[in-house]
Parts: C-alpha cells; structure tokens; sequence
C-alpha cells in the first residue's frame, strides 16, 4: 500500500478490523467506579463526603484492551490471571457477554482479583483504592497461557502484552511468546512497565507514554532533540521494529527501525479523562498494523482512537463507526502526520 493518510485509505482499513483476531495476554483488571458528589467536608477529617449516585463496573488493563478491540470491530481473545473470587467470576461473565471465548483465563486460588475502585465526584477522582498482590505468577499458570498462544497461533493476526506489573508478564512467558512466534508474521506489540523493560527485546512494537520513555532511556525529554534521542535509544536497546511514544496533549510520535520518524499532533478537543487512553492506543495501532495500513497510517488512527478517549469520564472505549465517523469529519485532516 502507498504511503496515504487520505481518509478513505483510513476507513477502508478500520472496514477490514472484522477481519483480524488478537490475543491479548496480560495482566486482568476491573474497574470500579463509585460515582456521586460532594456537598460538604467531613467533620471526622479534612476530607470530601462523597453522597454515592450510582456504581459501576469495567474491564481494565488487559481486559480494556480487548474491549478496545471488539468496539473497534475486531475480535480478540484474553488470557491472564484472575482470582478465585466474585470480581474473577464478574469478570468471565463480562467477557462472555462480549462473545469472546474464556478458555484463556487462568484462576489462581492464592491470589485476588486485581480491582481498582475509583471514586468520582462531578466529574473529577475523588481517590483511587487498589486491592491486589503484585508478585509473579506461578510457572504454571505461565505454562497455562502459553499453551493457550500456541493453540491460537495459527488463527490470531497480532499479540498485545499488556503488561501492568501485577505479575502476569514474566520473563518465561516473554521468553515463551517470543520462541513461539519467531518463524511468523504475528505482530507482537507491548504496553511495557518500567521495570519489566528488559523483557521486551525483540517484539514488533512497544508504546512507552512520555514519562516511561523518559526512565526506560535515561534520557530527560524536554524537546525535539532529547525526543528523539530517547526514541532512537530504545529502538536500539530493545531491538523492536517500532516505538510509538504517546505524549498527551502533543500527540504522539513514531520512531521506526528504517530511521523515519513521524510526528503526530493531538486531535483531543477536550480532555476529562485518560484511563485507558493508552489501551486504546496499542489497540487501534495494533489492529490497524494487522488490517494491513502502515506504521504511521496506523499511528494517525490511534492518535485519533485517543482523542476521542480522552473526552469521556472513566475508561472508555470508542467504536469502529465513530472512528470513521471522526475521519469523515476531516480530524484528521488528510496528510497529517509529519515525516523526517
């Protein structure tokens, strides 16, 4: 395919999203959300008494970005590790209702569920309370996951390690992904944590938002040049074929093992929220890589999967029309994306 930002390119690439399956192994999270207001500081502590509206629950981490996925249009398939609790089995029957198979989830019996409780009031996070056990998961249940990669192989188009540091992502299952889909044309894409950094050598694509960039380089991102100092660095160090480094209300730029690079200015109207903004992104860029767009055409998508995101309360997915619908709107404009 040429190399074309048009936005008809655009949409005939999200039109083939039905057409591609991606596995996503990671870390499973749900998202609580407790939403109210506040009318008054209590008297016990200089702290907000939020009178509770209504409660809800979401997939996160590895879970959102399979969600990302289907609202997209694609199918996907999780595998990743719950509890032996209420929340691991509300977490099934979600996936469930989503039509994607469950043969993938792994239940340990001494650990919980990983839930994140966000309290919202009048549109702001009151406080965030994690309850979870971060250490790794056992080698069997290692084994588990990479038994259920193996059997899917044949039929998944990408893989997205969504790592979240809760213990999934270790070096035996990075070492048993990468042994699996040497000889194919998988696309392997990773949402890194920090200090799994050196997990990550040899994969197709790693997007570091502008901070973890920063660490994971060593290098302090203050303008173009250190920028692309630090993008260049961890093409070498990890030896992947991409690195896409989101930066918020600057966009987003893409650094390729050819020495192109490719700068994307935000097209976020509004921001109220950015959890999951960067699930959204390693979905739509991976999807969009297996429908067969290019690197930067699918860096302009996710780019403009994000925008959208952001201007939603709580963690939030945007569908495959309203991708379309945005591009047909002319955000963004034909061309955009800036290539040295």
């Amino acid at each position: 395919m040429s190399e074309n930002h048009d936005s008809k390119v655009l949409c005939e690439g999200i039109d083939r999203f039905s057409h591609c399956r991606v596995l996503v192994v990671g870390d499973i999270i749900m998202d609580e959300f407790i939403w109210g207001r506040v009318e008054r500081i209590s008297p016990e502590a200089p702290v907000p008494v939020v009178q509770v509206d209504r409660e809800s629950l979401m997939m996160g981490g590895a879970g959102n970005v399979i969600s990302n996925i289907i609202a997209l249009g694609g199918q996907a398939v999780l595998s990743g590790v719950i509890g032996n609790d209420a929340m691991g089995r509300e977490l099934v029957r979600m996936i469930r209702r989503m039509n994607s198979p469950t043969h993938g989830i792994v239940v340990e019996d001494q650990r919980p569920t990983t839930i994140k409780t966000r309290v919202v009031a009048h549109s702001q996070q009151v406080v965030r309370v994690d309850r979870e056990k971060c250490r790794p998961v056992t080698e069997d249940t290692v084994e588990q996951i990479l038994a259920v990669l193996k059997q899917q192989l044949s039929s998944v188009d990408a893989i997205v390690v969504a790592d979240y540091g809760k213990g999934v992502v270790t070096q035996s299952l990075m070492d048993g992904i990468r042994s699996l889909t040497r000889d194919s044309q998988v696309v392997l894409a990773v949402d890194p944590k920090l200090q799994n950094l050196a997990l990550y050598r040899h994969v197709t694509l790693v997007t570091p938002n502008n901070q973890e960039a920063q660490a994971m380089s060593g290098i302090i991102i203050e303008d173009e040049v250190s920028l692309k100092q630090a993008g260049y660095h961890l093409l070498q160090e990890l030896g992947c074929q991409m690195v896409l480094i989101t930066q918020g209300e600057r966009g987003m730029t893409l650094f390729e093992q050819n020495g192109e690079t490719t700068q994307i200015p935000t097209v976020a109207r509004k921001v109220f929220d950015v959890s999951g903004a960067g699930d959204t992104v390693i979905s739509t860029f991976t999807l969009a890589l297996a429908a067969g767009l290019t690197p930067r055409q699918s860096a302009v998508l996710a780019n403009l999967a994000a925008g959208l995101v952001v201007a939603e309360v709580g963690t939030a997915t945007v569908a495959g029309s309203r991708l379309k619908e945005a591009l047909l709107d002319g955000i963004p404009s034909p061309g955009m994306g800036v290539k040295e």
